[in-house]
């Protein structure tokens, strides 16, 4: 070997461990970066014309592990998704109180049965009266709050949702630039490591947004999927396209989060056709999207069918008693009938007139079971009670007058037949005596028929959504009423988008009712808007068929005003139906209506939708559902949270840096820089040696 063959050998042996060392230098700089993978010079052998002659150094690689990154990518996204559900739904068990506070919805509840025990007692009656009303507006009030509440945490979701894409624009943004550095650097031979470092932390913090999936390309670059295959990010920049991003407006239906391709400069372009409208996205926004469309609305349709199940209760107890003296008026709420619909009750009613110490005046008892219309049914109070007391019917409300001053009216089901629309006596029906009234809804199944004329007019309509168990819309239709009868819209649902994913059907009491196919169980419906309004009467088509827990009248729920300005107006006494004109019917010291009250809130509800239970065990199961998600949410996070921890534990015990390692390695390559040294040395040696002997 000649002196210029060891020169260049030791000459390449000085420049590897002069780059290993730098290598050596930056991962020991690098030391507890994220996503950091350490680098090492390749090196090969220089072979010419078939002799060893030195050491080729190559660009610095990374030492990572590309399965062990996916993982990382694929668990971030299950974290992203369970933090952001904890979070929240933490946040919604807060508003909710600790089991047992006084403060509680069911401790609200509980009152209201405690109070109404003490309305049997003569003793402080006008005390225990307003201490009834008192809990009751209490419990009304705590319910909208609640949900008030919620449509809150809805509105923050709502923000978030918009802040996230924002964020997941500019990851993608990030991504693709260094997808193009990336991949000009190793066109040029020179090493990407730096870049791949800072792609990988962008991807890392990418996955926790959104759930993707990552495939390399030959180029260095990578390209970006959904889980449901739409692609991110690919040679084209593409961007979340959110047209409501950042109002933070609570609404009930929210549009899809399309994806448009983009230019590097954010301007959006073409729509890709693709879009995010679902949790099945995966990370952060898939939690949300799922807090927002999912979990806070079924929680909130729950409680608009607690208050409906409530007010029913209370309504049922209080139209069958009547304060004494009686009111000299009993008004009505709208009811959505007109005087010429069908009455459609079985069963008999007594009306009544009493002069303020409870002596009667007048009664007829009336057998609705051949009594055809509404109309019918006040010309037959008319007659019945003879100019005692006079029965009108106008947009909707039936209003009963006592004609001379100081009298009252007063009524009460039959006691063998009492009478019966939609599962409810004629009193509580027209809400004559209610203790809950609300401007949205009645309070009560419509009882109507399929043969009963709908009575909406041409151009109203009603905005209808089916998401599915997830919460993602499946469908959505605009019910624009035609025909004449309830059958007929039942029949435009069914024949409808939404009747490819159910069956539509009116059940006993008059109700709507969607029962989901067995693929898409667990399906709701969301009102969008509803315009329609029955024959002017101010009811909707919704409202009257129940359609939603929205539905039942939570937003306007309230005590009825003149009670809650004075219980003693509360209808604690019931009329003696057997009592002869000039008899006492009303006593001032009856409170058989507290006894009614007590039976009431014991009795099982139809909730429609939510099944039939007791109030108690209604608000029990709503309030432990929403404790069980809460703890099951913080206890898949804390299971994400550990299996991510995991795979970056693993991925960064493959890649990082061990300084350890790297003091070795640097020792190892400072004695190859030393022996390289000594050969250069012996050489120049040798050189001067030979100069000196032609010398």
């Amino acid at each position: 070997m000649s002196l210029n063959e060891i020169l260049g050998s030791a000459i390449s042996g000085l420049n590897a461990s002069q780059s290993g060392l730098r290598s050596v230098s930056n991962n020991i700089a690098n030391v507890g970066t994220p996503g950091y993978a350490r680098e090492r010079v390749g090196l090969t052998t220089a072979v010419t014309n078939g002799r060893v002659n030195g050491v080729i150094v190559g660009e610095p690689e990374r030492v990572a592990d590309r399965f062990l990154e996916l993982s990382v990518y694929k668990r971030s996204g299950d974290m992203g998704q369970s933090e952001v559900t904890a979070s929240y739904m933490d946040r919604l068990q807060a508003l909710l109180g600790q089991p047992g506070s006084e403060a509680g919805l069911p401790a609200r509840l509980d009152a209201i049965s405690a109070s109404a025990v003490r309305l049997t007692s003569g003793q402080a009656a006008n005390q225990n009266a307003s201490a009834f009303v008192a809990d009751v507006e209490d419990a009304i009030k705590s319910i909208r709050q609640l949900d008030g509440d919620v449509s809150s945490l809805r509105t923050d979701v709502e923000s978030e949702v918009g802040y996230t894409v924002e964020r997941v624009n500019g990851l993608l943004t990030r991504v693709y630039e260094l997808n193009n550095e990336v991949a000009r650097l190793q066109g040029l031979g020179k090493s990407p490591a730096g870049a791949i470092d800072q792609r990988v932390a962008a991807l890392e913090e990418l996955s926790t947004m959104v759930k993707v999936s990552v495939r390399d390309q030959p180029d260095g670059r990578v390209i970006l999927e959904t889980p449901q295959g739409a692609t991110l990010l690919d040679r084209r920049l593409r961007q979340l396209d959110y047209s409501t991003a950042g109002t933070g407006v609570a609404q009930p239906v929210y549009p899809s989060i399309g994806i448009r391709f983009a230019e590097p400069s954010g301007a959006l372009g073409a729509a890709t056709g693709d879009k995010i409208d679902s949790a099945a996205i995966g990370g952060k926004l898939g939690g949300l999207i799922d807090l927002r469309d999912r979990a806070l609305p079924q929680f909130a349709d729950k409680l608009g069918q607690l208050f409906g199940g409530l007010a029913q209760t209370l309504n049922a107890a209080s139209n069958a008693g009547s304060a004494v003296p009686p009111p000299s008026r009993l008004d009505g709420r709208a009811t959505g009938l007109a005087g010429t619909d069908r009455l459609g009750f079985t069963g008999a009613t007594t009306f009544a007139v009493t002069k303020a110490n409870g002596d009667l005046v007048a009664k007829t008892t009336i057998d609705f079971s051949s009594v055809a219309t509404v109309g019918d049914a006040v010309a037959a109070i008319n007659a019945g009670l003879g100019g005692a007391a006079t029965a009108s019917f106008t947009d909707g409300k039936l209003v009963i007058s006592a004609a001379a001053s100081g009298n009252g009216v007063a009524t009460a089901q039959d006691a063998t037949n009492p009478s019966s629309r939609g599962g409810v006596g004629f009193s509580q029906y027209f809400g004559l005596n209610d203790l809950v009234r609300s401007n949205d809804s009645p309070l009560v199944p419509s009882g109507f028929i399929g043969t009963d004329p709908h009575g909406f007019a041409a151009g109203q309509t009603t905005d209808i959504v089916l998401r599915d168990a997830s919460g993602r819309s499946l469908t959505k239709f605009t019910l624009s009423p035609s025909g004449t009868t309830f059958n007929d819209l039942v029949g435009q649902l069914n024949a409808s988008p939404l009747g490819d994913y159910g069956d539509f059907a009116l059940d006993p009491k008059g109700r709507v009712q969607f029962q989901p196919d067995a693929a898409i169980a667990g399906a709701s419906l969301t009102i969008v808007s509803d315009s329609t309004d029955r024959l002017g009467t101010g009811q909707s088509f919704s409202g009257l068929m129940s359609l939603t827990g929205a539905s039942m009248g939570l937003g306007t729920g309230q005590i009825r005003p003149d009670i809650a300005m004075n219980a003693a107006l509360m209808p604690l006494a019931k009329l003696q139906t057997g009592a002869a004109v000039g008899e006492r019917a009303l006593g001032q010291s009856d409170f058989r209506g507290g006894t009614l009250f007590i039976e009431e809130l014991g009795k099982a509800v139809d909730f429609g939708s939510g099944g039939v239970a007791t109030l108690e065990r209604f608000s029990g199961l709503l309030l432990g559902g929403a404790g069980t998600e809460a703890a099951q949410a913080t206890e898949a996070y804390e299971d994400a949270s550990a299996r991510r921890d995991d795979a970056v534990n693993r991925r960064d015990g493959f890649s990082g840096v061990s300084i350890d390692e790297e003091l070795a390695q640097m020792v190892v390559l400072q004695n190859s820089y030393s022996a390289a040294a000594r050969v250069i040395s012996t050489a120049t040696e040798m050189y001067d040696t030979l100069i000196n002997m032609v010398r």
